[in-house]
């Protein structure tokens, strides 16, 4: 038999660029996303000329700032008293803002920080909020924070969750995985974590220990109803009801319900996951070290994606006691805070893509920070 020639395959239909849509970042290069002589697509009052829409906004000045060096643009996009909360402090004021960026380019001069989603709602009016997730990759070469360099890679995921009008950035939510660089450069978090936690004592800060969280009250079960206060549209106010049932309620077989059989879940130290036994597991694993928890949703937005179905992002905190084995060791009964976002793919009605960003690092200079208080 001879090889017969196959059938050409019909050009996939280009990405457009300017559709007069909002952009989305996933299938676009960057040169897309910071495109020039772009009509403008969303009413921007009050944002500079160069802004076509909120995700241009939030991409193109992350760049400007953080890898053309632009560190003075923050005088023209925050506010004076802008809060940053960050899973390892909070940052009050705008110049604080500044020294902590001068310093992290100095420590990682190599960083990119590589938008992969940007999911908003709001408007000029009103004001937006944005969920901007990145995978910062770069090389541990100079003394700094992290102590003498090592030369070694990592890669992180992070989100910077911001409140924006007129062109200002006046509250943002920075939820950094701060331990899988530690781990990937070859510090020891443990270590390092001690060093931080004494740092943290020295100046003052304490752990509160909170005896009941939101989740029980007294001898009560887990309440029945989600709150829905915060969602926006029926399809916010489903997730919500589908993470109080698995986190609040403990019903963890809801996952096999939800995600799709070929779900991707991708989580802190850059873990990737396949299918609904790894999330089932993974979900159980985090619950388990913190027994008491509850899951509290703060905020959520959704955008509908060209690649289909609807892309969800929800802020979140944890809060309970560690009373359970896991990563973080031997159960010390601390108290720990987690604060966390998570973006979600809906497809069909399933769950088809999950990224999970909080901080271990963080949940472990806690852990420390509370050691060094009780033994004070």
């Amino acid at each position: 038999m001879t090889d017969s020639p196959s059938p050409k395959k019909p050009a996939a239909a280009p990405v457009a660029v300017d559709n007069g849509r909002v952009l989305q970042v996933e299938r676009r290069d960057f040169t897309q996303l910071v495109p020039e002589n772009r009509a403008r697509v969303q009413s921007m009052r009050g944002f500079d000329d160069c802004y076509t829409d909120i995700v241009d906004y939030i991409i193109r000045c992350t760049h400007r700032i953080w890898d053309e060096r632009d560190v003075g643009l923050i005088y023209t996009h925050y506010t004076h008293n802008c809060v940053a909360y960050t899973t390892l402090g909070t940052m009050y004021d705008r110049e604080t803002h500044i020294r902590d960026t001068i310093q992290r380019l100095a420590e990682f001069p190599d960083r990119r920080g590589m938008a992969q989603q940007v999911i908003w709602n709001g408007d000029d009016v009103n004001g937006f909020y944005t969920s901007h997730m990145t995978h910062g990759l770069g090389r541990h070469t100079e003394f700094g924070s992290w102590g003498k360099p090592t030369g070694r890679t990592f890669c992180t995921r992070t989100v910077a969750d911001c409140m924006i009008l007129e062109n200002r950035i006046y509250k943002e939510w920075i939820v950094r995985d701060n331990m899988g660089p530690l781990v990937q450069v070859g510090l020891d978090p443990h270590v390092f974590a001690q060093a931080l936690a004494q740092r943290k004592f020295d100046s003052g800060e304490t752990v509160l220990d909170l005896s009941e969280n939101r989740r029980l009250l007294g001898q009560y079960p887990p309440e029945s109803a989600a709150d829905l206060s915060i969602a926006h549209t029926e399809g916010e106010a489903e997730l919500l009801r589908w993470l109080h049932r698995i986190y609040n309620q403990r019903m963890f077989g809801t996952i096999s319900d939800i995600y799709a059989a070929n779900c991707q879940w991708h989580g802190p130290l850059m873990r990737e996951l396949y299918g609904v036994a790894a999330v089932l597991q993974q979900t159980i694993k985090l619950v388990a070290m913190i027994p008491d928890a509850a899951f509290v949703p703060q905020h959520i937005c959704s955008v509908d994606s060209e690649e289909g179905g609807v892309k969800y992002a929800v802020r979140w905190l944890i809060d309970g006691h560690h009373l359970g084995y896991g990563s973080l060791g031997v159960p010390t009964g601390h108290h720990l805070s987690v604060m966390g976002v998570t973006h979600f793919h809906v497809r069909d009605g399933k769950i088809i893509d999950e990224w999970a960003v909080y901080d271990e690092f963080s949940m472990l200079v806690q852990l420390k920070l509370a050691a060094i208080q009780a033994a004070a």
